[in-house]
């Protein structure tokens, strides 16, 4: 009689159908059963090789799980409804949402996670970027598939994060755009004539961003010690279906083809026609009965840093003074059709200011100023920073007034000028290379006394001659 084998030990062994077999015990089952693996191959040291490699992931606790791996595509799925969603600020995870739905699923959702190889995301990056996609967005969506297989391999799905293996595309880091001291002037200059002109010199005069301007609220504005508490920020949220069938729901608006080229539904629109939509697509909650989630929402800043009190300069506060006695004569106004919000900046009834008005206002305001386009963060945030530098201010100071938590971060929003290195230069010149002592003028003849038409002595024609010889 054989012996009994030990427990875990493997299994070798030829097949009635000319393949060896191995069989390896990893463990046991969520229902209690044990979890044998199987490995086949022509040759018995290849099945060797294989039940060593599942022994020794056994042995160091990276054995994935026993069952049948999800797809790229479900797993994404998974990772962001179930885990993802828990952490990130609904912003960030509608843009999770729209990078795998526009480029992860369509590029490698068919794959087998277990069976995903770097080649497959080296791929879609590089039909990625011959499409025309900046190698920023490429590398967002790396990053966020990244992190999705790292979760899985955490999770013991996977045995190993294959995004790890691939090099994503460098990218280079964004040219800012601030405001010169005269281009700040003459913009603040064109908003004076407006209702809204407080908010832009909060925006370039204090570096607030975009969402934390618009929703700052006179709570949290302590004029007495003029203080700005940036507990908010106003923020348009994308719908979410509250049904059950969402894909049903919104039925009536699903369009499975194609615009024809001379498009006439969508020709106002400024990004052309939108793409049709998925077989399952499940989006057009705006329309849903039982929407949730969306519109213009009041949300928290992302980091605990960016609520950090900053200073209101002096000069600011009695046009912040005015700035309330002009909402008060508003809301008296508006009557029973204002809707209070205790918002600082308010549409004529009483609602925040929508995102996407405050973005065409900066714009037309660049218009009315006479300069040249650039982004709304350069001309806010960016133009705070590069400002108080040159006024002299030390990079922790600006680090705490834009409420960043690295300095890193700060560097890059300030921007050096030509004519302040230039001005640098100069003094550093003049501390190791003091200017040369001017030459005296002779002093003038006497009137009476005659000078000969050439300055030539006979000593110096003598030295010329010796020169010469």
């Amino acid at each position: 009689m054989s012996p009994r084998r030990p427990n875990m030990e493997s299994s070798i062994y030829l097949g009635s159908d000319g393949w060896w077999h191995g069989r390896v015990t990893m463990g046991v089952k969520d229902d209690g059963k044990p979890d044998r693996r199987h490995r086949r191959a022509k040759t018995e040291a290849e099945v060797k090789r294989k039940v060593r490699e599942l022994e020794d992931l056994r042995d160091k606790g990276r054995a994935p799980k026993a069952g049948r791996k999800p797809t790229v595509a479900e797993w994404m799925s998974t990772y962001l409804t179930d885990i993802a969603s828990l952490k990130l600020k609904p912003r960030s995870l509608d843009d999770y949402w729209s990078k795998t739905r526009n480029d992860i699923i369509p590029g490698v959702g068919g794959h087998r996670l277990d069976k995903l190889q770097p080649e497959h995301l080296e791929r879609m990056y590089r039909r990625m970027l011959d499409e025309g996609h900046a190698e920023s967005h490429v590398l967002k969506v790396h990053r966020i598939l990244s992190r999705a297989l790292k979760i899985a391999h955490r999770r013991r799905i996977i045995a190993e994060n294959v995004a790890t293996l691939v090099d994503p595309p460098t990218v280079d880091e964004t040219e800012t755009n601030p405001f010169t001291i005269e281009e700040a002037k003459a913009f603040l200059q064109a908003a004076v004539k407006r209702p809204t002109f407080m908010r832009w010199v909060v925006g370039v005069g204090m570096g607030f961003r975009q969402g934390e301007a618009l929703g700052f609220r006179w709570k949290y504005v302590d004029l007495d010690n003029e203080l700005f508490h940036p507990q908010w920020q106003l923020q348009r949220l994308t719908w979410r279906h509250g049904c059950k069938d969402a894909h049903a729901c919104g039925g009536r608006l699903h369009r499975f083809d194609p615009c024809p080229p001379d498009c006439k539904t969508h020709k106002s629109y400024k990004r052309g026609c939108p793409k049709p939509c998925p077989k399952d697509c499940t989006k057009h909650a705006s329309t849903c009965p039982d929407r949730k989630g969306g519109g213009l929402v009041f949300t928290r800043p992302k980091t605990k840093k960016s609520r950090n009190s900053v200073p209101i300069p002096p000069p600011f506060v009695p046009y912040l003074l005015e700035h309330k006695a002009q909402q008060e004569k508003m809301r008296a106004a508006a009557g029973d059709e204002w809707q209070e919000h205790d918002a600082l900046f308010t549409r004529p009834d009483g609602r925040p200011i929508d995102p996407r008005d405050d973005w065409e206002e900066f714009k037309e305001l660049l218009e009315e100023a006479g300069i040249e386009d650039r982004r709304q963060h350069d001309g806010s945030r960016h133009t705070a920073g590069t400002i108080l530098n040159e006024l002299g201010v030390d990079l922790p100071t600006i680090m705490e007034i834009l409420r960043h938590s690295q300095i890193g971060q700060t560097r890059r929003y300030v921007k050096g000028r030509s004519h302040l290195a230039k001005a640098a230069m100069v003094r550093m010149g003049d501390t190791f290379m003091p200017s040369p002592t001017p030459t005296p003028e002779p002093a003038p003849k006497p009137a009476s006394e005659t000078t000969t038409e050439t300055a030539d002595t006979r000593s110096a024609r003598a030295r010329r001659r010796r020169r010469i010889r």
